[in-house]
């Protein structure tokens, strides 16, 4: 008689297998996953004012206008288009059914957690990296700390926003789909080996990679 053992599944980072740590400290460039939970709101015709309110209401957040990222404690909303954005929260309940709660007949919420990576980028020498394959100015005065642009990254669609910055450096998260993020990644891999690229293996937590950050 054939033993039937049960089938266990595990959740595995996209990007699994192909980060290798080094020293951070010597880097141009330092890159690392990050794990958010992720979701899109789509507000209904004529409701927007509604999901303004009641985001405002529950979690102190302005809903932004345009491409802006707005952020309250351990929340944050992303402007991607016309009634559309995309919500992120580090820590906390599900982040789905909270948003759903709370938008109910104002706005669809879809759980996004799975569908993308996102990848954090650190370093002086994160804009030349940006500049061989993304098209938009990313000069300090121009993208400040908060825009956000869904654009494309070597024929790779993605969403980019810019952090406040640390230790004097500029720091950046890419949201890519996540069938697409090897491909994204192989990029970042070549266009960053001049400058000699530090990568925080796996899902490891450091200073510049922190989720509360």
């Amino acid at each position: 008689m054939v033993e039937r053992r049960p089938v266990v599944l595990r959740a595995e980072s996209a990007l699994a297998g192909i980060s290798l740590p080094v020293e951070l400290s010597r880097s141009g460039l330092i890159a690392c996953e990050r794990s958010p939970q992720l979701a899109t709101v789509m507000a209904y015709n004529g409701r927007r004012a509604d999901v303004a309110t009641r985001l405002k209401q529950r979690y102190d957040l302005m809903l932004p206008d345009g491409p802006w990222r707005a952020m309250s404690g351990a929340s944050a909303v992303i402007g991607l288009g016309p009634r559309t954005w995309l919500f992120e929260r580090v820590s906390g309940p599900a982040l789905e059914p909270d948003l759903s709660e709370v938008l109910s007949d104002a706005a669809a919420v879809t759980d996004q957690s799975d569908a993308y990576v996102v990848i954090r980028l650190k370093g002086p020498r994160v804009r030349d990296v940006f500049a061989k394959g993304i098209s938009i100015d990313f000069h300090d005065r121009v993208f400040v700390p908060g825009c956000v642009a869904a654009t494309s990254c070597a024929h790779i669609g993605i969403i980019l926003w810019r952090l406040e910055d640390t230790s004097g450096s500029a720091r950046f998260d890419i949201a890519v789909f996540r069938s697409l993020a090897r491909s994204l990644w192989h990029f970042i891999e070549e266009s960053a080996a001049e400058f000699a690229m530090a990568v925080a293996a796996g899902r490891a937590r450091t200073p510049d990679c922190d989720d509360s950050r």
